[in-house]
């Protein structure tokens, strides 16, 4: 007896059997005319070679550093785009996705060892120039690498995409393109401003920033490799844990990177909203012609300033009860007003005059500092060194009879308190270190002082240490003077007690 079928059925089977044939005729296409035209052996040999540590892989490390560090703190896209068109990292980043795709770790480790050197060579040679630079305020070029989100992963994994495909098909000229959007040498540049700066913020995000596009990469690339057919060493079920790893690799670096980009969204629409209550508390021919707000604070911090026609002494009260509203958290807010005439021509003249007023503060500011830190250090104001953009005040000290180091430390400290903005720095006569006393191999609490004194001495004057002593003690005072950023220091190992001196200059009584 035959089987009776219905209508639907017989339509589902068909359709199913049509799908089955298009997708085993799409494979065969793939197969043929797309990975059959890879020539697998030449892709590989290629990869390798971009994947070795060579003088000339190290030399253009250092270039595209130095020039991208230099693009940052001048603030130059121009300059930090040549930066990324000279880098070298994605060599060894692709190869990295390549070496996991076939399963060859030798490989992997070659890559591994490449992109490590390179990495650790620019962020050394970066920071060296940002502290020898006088430039090491926080640029808009810098400030845009400190705070990664989705979207940059998405530019990666987009650059990556199309950079595997470049080198799969050999098509290379278009990676410096892919080289511009990754952006892979910028953000290692300024994890070396982050260290020389001890800034960790800036240090923590373009880190962050640097490794999104290194695993986007590399894992993109071992996507697209096996999707070109090339074969792998592993046996299947590791080959399942490999693609299981690359997904939850994914996974883990978008719930971060989400956040972040929630939380900058969350703020732009604040301060939109913020900024339209500032101007509420005004009436319609109100302008907003400066306005800063730190989310970071807390409470959070924002200030406005505002040309209006007519003054509101209660402008500040309602505007700072509309933004707690908004922000759902306390905030300290301060409005400077500027009484303007109705017309654009005298409100741009009154905006003109107010960034005018507020540069003439700032220089007298400036000058009345200089003053107030050359009297105390006994010297002429044209030996002052201030430097208002990096807000930074240098100033080298007169010796005087009698005083000690620490009594110069302590000058400086009373100077910086009164002037929280700004960085003072006041550099002393090259005098003889303090005592530092050790017991059972750690130093004693009037050692711990000595300590800290003989590490911000040697930081201003950027002299070399010797130290002499027992061989365990002199160990854990390098260790503590090198926290606090002694500099270079020289060892000799003595019987007696602990001695800190200075190595080879003669000190003034």
């Amino acid at each position: 007896m035959e089987a009776e079928t219905t209508p639907g059925t017989t339509g589902a089977a068909v359709r199913s059997q049509s799908f089955g044939t298009v997708v085993l005729s799409w494979r065969k296409w793939w197969r043929d005319a797309v990975v059959g035209t890879v020539d697998q052996a030449t892709v590989i040999a290629k990869r390798r070679e971009d994947c070795a540590m060579s003088a000339r892989y190290m030399f253009m490390i250092a270039m595209s550093a130095g020039i991208a560090v230099l693009g940052l703190l001048l603030s130059s896209p121009a300059v930090v785009i040549g930066a990324m068109l000279l880098s070298p990292l994605m060599g060894p980043i692709i190869g990295l996705g390549f070496a996991m795709a076939i399963g060859e770790f030798g490989w992997l480790r070659q890559s591994a060892r490449s992109l490590a050197y390179g990495s650790i060579i620019a962020v050394l040679l970066c920071a060296l120039i940002v502290f020898l630079s006088p430039l090491q305020t926080v640029t808009s070029e810098i400030a845009a690498r400190t705070r990664p989100n989705l979207f940059d992963l998405l530019v990666a994994l987009f650059s990556a995409l199309a950079g595997a495909y470049a080198m799969i098909r050999g098509k290379e000229g278009t990676i410096v393109g892919v080289a511009i959007a990754t952006a892979l040498m910028p953000p290692l540049a300024v994890v070396g401003f982050g260290l020389a700066t001890w800034n960790w913020t800036v240090f923590s995000g373009a880190l962050l920033l640097y490794f999104t596009n290194l695993m986007t990469i590399a894992l993109t690339a071992a996507l697209m490799a096996r999707l070109y057919g090339f074969r792998s060493t592993l046996s299947s079920r590791q080959t399942q844990f490999q693609n299981a790893v690359i997904v939850v690799a994914f996974v883990g670096l978008a719930v971060p990177l989400g956040y972040s980009l929630r939380q900058i969204g969350w703020e732009a629409n604040v301060s939109r909203q913020i900024q339209g209550e500032v101007l509420d508390a005004f009436d319609g021919q109100a302008r907003l012609s400066q306005f800063d707000i730190n989310y970071d604070a807390e409470p959070i911090e924002a200030s406005a300033t505002v040309l209006t026609p007519q003054l509101r002494t209660d402008a500040e009260r309602v505007a700072s009860r509309g933004m707690e509203r908004i922000a759902g958290r306390p905030v300290n807010f301060t409005i400077t007003q500027y009484q303007v005439g109705t017309s654009k021509s005298a409100a741009e003249q009154a905006q003109l005059a107010a960034v005018q007023a507020q540069e003439q503060v700032a220089t007298a500011r400036a000058d009345e500092l200089a003053a107030r830190l050359a009297l105390l250090a006994g010297m002429s104001e044209d030996e002052v060194l201030v430097d208002r953009q990096r807000r930074r005040a240098v100033v080298r000290a007169k010796p005087l009879e009698g005083a000690s180091l620490a009594a110069y430390a302590d000058l400086e400290r009373r100077i910086a308190v009164t002037e929280p903005e700004w960085r003072i720095e006041l550099i002393p006569p090259v005098r003889a270190l303090p005592r530092i006393e050790f017991e059972e191999g750690e130093p004693t609490a009037d050692g711990v002082k000595a300590i800290a004194l003989t590490a911000w001495t040697a930081r201003r004057l950027g002299v070399p240490l010797l130290l002499t002593g027992p061989a365990e003690d002199i160990q854990r005072l390098r260790d503590l003077l090198a926290e606090q950023g002694a500099g270079d220091m020289r060892t000799e190992i003595r019987s007696g007690r602990v001695i800190a001196q200075w190595d080879n200059v003669a000190s003034e009584s």
